[in-house]
């Protein structure tokens, strides 16, 4: 999937700002190298210098599979050239990272999971009302494509005195109780992705850049790299592939 890269610089005024503009360089630059498409959907610029926020669309293969790996709070340690005294700053960015779904929800109905059977309408008098089988029922064999857990979906229909007006009706509440199963499955998943935000403050950071000591640190695989000008110029496919290497371990085990 293509993804939605969201930039937020944290507290710090112009300093954080400044490092929220250079986050967004990075990655605009390690998308040219790898061939993505992107553009940037919304900008907010710094009061000074920098940027407070910015959205950029991110198109092509893969492009959440890797991004992911970004979503979190970014540390910056560096002497500012925005503090007259010459002292080291840490200021905070966070990025979030969410895959760019398509939101139309197409609903596929298997015949050979349907079957019908049609009934006499109950209710009070009327001349045919007892004669003819209008109502229906409708069986559907369903199957969740994300747990693999079976359901029957039964829906009876006594609308009209006209069958295949039933019919229809009925197939009509089944693509609604389907539609409705996949939107709950991708509000969960939407669920997960958001709990992985975490607040821009100390102690939450997946990564620290120390420009003096010219080191650039994640705190979740503990990958390490000197070449800070590299990973400023958007080489950050080492912490990438050792995210995905962890994250990959974990889920099989």
């Amino acid at each position: 999937l293509g993804v939605v890269l969201k930039i937020n610089s944290g507290a710090g005024g112009t300093e954080s700002q400044d490092w929220a503009s250079m986050l967004m360089r990075m990655y605009l630059r390690w998308c040219e190298k790898h061939g993505y498409k992107t553009s940037i959907a919304n900008l907010l610029e710094g009061d000074e210098a920098g940027i407070k926020s910015c959205t950029i669309n991110v198109e092509g293969d893969f492009a959440y599979g890797y991004l992911k790996s970004e979503n979190g709070v970014h540390r910056l340690v560096r002497v500012s050239p925005y503090n007259a005294q010459g002292k080291r700053m840490t200021s905070f960015a966070s990025v979030f990272v969410t895959p760019l779904v398509d939101d139309t929800i197409e609903v596929k109905v298997d015949p050979a999971l349907l079957s019908w059977d049609t009934f006499r309408s109950g209710g009070a008098g009327g001349q045919n009302v007892n004669k003819v089988e209008s109502g229906v029922r409708l069986r559907y064999q369903f199957t969740d494509p994300y747990t693999g857990e079976k359901e029957e979906i039964l829906i009876e229909n006594t609308e009209t005195r006209d069958q295949p007006k039933n019919k229809e009706n009925a197939m009509r509440q089944l693509r609604s109780i389907l539609y409705d199963k996949e939107l709950q499955h991708r509000m969960q998943e939407q669920a997960k992705i958001e709990a992985g935000k975490m607040k821009i403050e100390w102690g939450s950071q997946i990564r620290s850049y120390v420009f003096d000591d010219r080191r650039v640190k994640d705190h979740r695989t503990g990958h390490q790299t000197s070449d800070v000008g590299g990973v400023m110029d958007g080489d950050i496919d080492g912490f990438i592939k050792a995210y995905l290497m962890e994250f990959a371990a974990t889920e099989q085990s």
